[in-house]
């Protein structure tokens, strides 16, 4: 399975921005998917995960009720709608896949395959 991050940028605080995690080489509804943030010498952070099917999402506090996770098995896409960003919100984002059950776990050695990332950079 590979995975292709797409959709960063710079983007003023309180703005909104739309990432795209496109899968290809694998059953896309096979996976559970995770979206996870990571600026220079900090740990990785879970933001967000999805799964299989899409009926079942998780958060990190941090992002709980500013961002939203979605797919489109169809296309073999999810989504991170991210709205009222913040500085704090920096990062290169991540998104990842793990086969099996579904968890709503958003820790990062659960996932074991990652794409290559994009930059999110909120100004303030």
């Amino acid at each position: 399975l590979q995975l292709v991050e797409s959709g960063g940028g710079l983007v003023q605080a309180g703005g909104s921005l739309r990432l795209s995690c496109t899968a290809s080489g694998a059953t896309f509804e096979h996976y559970a998917i995770g979206w996870f943030r990571q600026e220079p010498g900090k740990v990785r952070e879970g933001v967000a995960c999805i799964s299989h099917r899409g009926g079942n999402t998780n958060y990190g506090d941090s992002v709980q009720d500013r961002f939203t996770i979605s797919r489109d098995n169809s296309k073999n896409v999810v989504y991170l709608e991210m709205s009222d960003l913040k500085p704090e919100d920096t990062g290169t984002y991540y998104c990842a896949a793990r086969g099996g059950n579904w968890y709503p776990w958003l820790v990062p050695e659960r996932y074991d395959y990652w794409g290559q990332g994009t930059q999110v950079t909120v100004s303030s």
